[in-house]
């Protein structure tokens, strides 16, 4: 008995390493794809892991990372309808298994963002409220965020130089959002990291 107690719990241990293995190569490949500048295939492994692992929110943040990225780059409506339209589905999968989470807030106030650089005029006044309370929430959880300070900073930035107001207040968020990314711990290997070089380009262009 004990000897087929002992098999079970080695067959569990070496099933839940294995999974562990997929997992964590499997996000290495997809990260390799994105930098290696294909970013479709990234988006298709992402949502292959993220099928596979439904109790994770990493995966499916990433879909909608890549492909808000990707919108930014582009001004075919088509493209851009298809890419947020999927980034928006991997956001609220994502949303679902983790509520409150300030990381998201700042992925979906990236994507209304997208939305708003696409179509200024028509999303623009629609949209820039809903991004400022996304910005203010994320905010309040998580005030220390780099990611949260500079992103809230850049969107700041653009409403400031539409309106043709002051930007050394969000210049100095910049430059803070840099100093806590030093510090910056993620949780793990996957968890967002991205930033520090956005923030330095933005502080740089700052002090000209």
């Amino acid at each position: 008995m004990v000897r087929v107690i002992t098999a079970v719990v080695i067959f569990f241990v070496s099933t839940m390493l294995n999974a562990q293995s997929q997992y964590e190569s499997g996000m290495q490949k997809a990260f390799s794809l994105w930098t290696e500048g294909k970013p479709a295939e990234a988006s298709a492994m992402f949502e292959r892991i993220g099928a596979a692992e439904k109790d994770n929110w990493l995966p499916q943040y990433y879909v909608a990372l890549v492909n808000t990225t990707q919108a930014f780059t582009t001004k075919d409506k088509e493209k851009v309808n298809a890419l947020l339209s999927k980034a928006q589905q991997a956001q609220e999968k994502a949303e679902a298994l983790s509520s409150g989470n300030p990381e998201l807030m700042v992925m979906q106030a990236m994507i209304h963002t997208a939305w708003i650089a696409f179509d200024p005029m028509t999303n623009g006044m629609k949209l820039s409220g809903t991004v400022n309370g996304l910005y203010a929430k994320a905010m309040q959880v998580a005030p220390d965020n780099p990611r949260v300070v500079l992103s809230k900073a850049e969107f700041d930035m653009g409403s400031a130089a539409y309106f043709g107001t002051d930007t050394k207040p969000m210049c100095a968020e910049v430059e803070r959002a840099v100093e806590l990314f030093a510090t910056f711990k993620p949780e793990s290997p996957f968890h967002p990291q991205w930033g520090l070089d956005r923030a330095k380009q933005v502080l740089e262009n700052c002090k000209k």
